[in-house]
């Protein structure tokens, strides 16, 4: 009799836990921001950072408390459509009974740690891998273009967080947070056997240090061929990173049209 007095207990307790509250929408985001974040999803795949994997986000024009970043999908097949409102915890608005991306954490982590973040990408860009897993060379800046990359990228190490017996993938609030922590106050981390994220504070940016970034992991593995490499020194790279900034509308609305072109 007690015990089934404590059974009964247990439940009318579990009965009386108030449900999860699901999070408000911040309201509909800009049409032109939501145009930029689906043309970020073409432009990537067109470019070959991303393929059928990897994700864009944005901050929400609306609240910084919000982003904005589709279903889980191939990046090239993305519409206005698949375009869902997450808050900062990496819950969706409304899923409309879609699938989410395993990995949106990154995203809403970083949005917490970095209120100067705007938007996000995270991708498998194959020149990038080999440097996530080097130990002895890392990323770092051989041209101008690329000078957004500071001195060196860092490496997040998921096993410092995650333990040995892990998949390799962001799939929990406290990963992202380790990830983000890793980043810091950088453009760019690696993640070792799996790829990269790169931030910025606006889709066109972060879309042209995406693109940038895996252009410089090519040439430095070619400049290494050769021998020693010269590598932009940190006045250098603040310089060029400066005046890079003021240019990126200039390959973003060619890669826009490219990207958008009817077949």
């Amino acid at each position: 009799m007690r015990l089934l007095l404590g059974f009964l207990a247990v439940g009318l307790c579990l009965v009386a836990l108030p449900a999860l509250a699901q999070p408000k929408s911040a309201g509909a985001a800009d049409p032109g921001l939501i145009e930029d974040l689906v043309v970020a999803n073409k432009v990537l795949a067109d470019l070959g950072v991303l393929d059928g994997f990897g994700h864009v986000s944005v901050r929400h024009d609306k609240d910084a408390n919000r982003y904005l970043m589709s279903r889980s999908m191939a990046p090239a097949l993305v519409r206005a459509d698949d375009i869902l409102e997450y808050d900062l915890d990496s819950v969706a608005v409304d899923a409309k009974g879609q699938a989410l991306f395993l990995e949106r954490f990154i995203h809403g982590e970083i949005y917490k740690a970095r209120p100067d973040v705007k938007a996000v990408v995270h991708s498998h860009s194959p020149s990038i891998i080999p440097f996530g897993v080097s130990t002895e060379t890392r990323l770092r800046p051989v041209y101008h273009m690329s000078s957004f990359l500071g001195l060196e990228v860092p490496v997040f190490e998921i096993r410092d967080v995650a333990g040995p017996a892990n998949d390799l993938l962001v799939r929990t609030p406290q990963i992202g947070a380790g990830l983000a922590k890793v980043l810091r106050h950088n453009t760019v981390v690696l993640m070792r056997g799996h790829g990269s994220v790169t931030v910025g504070t606006s889709i066109p940016q972060v879309v042209f240090r995406a693109y940038y970034a895996e252009m410089n992991a090519r040439l430095q593995w070619q400049a290494i061929q050769l021998g020693a490499v010269s590598y932009l020194s940190a006045e250098e790279a603040a310089a060029s990173a400066k005046t890079n900034d003021a240019l990126v509308m200039r390959p973003w609305e060619l890669w826009k049209r490219k990207a958008m072109k009817p077949e």
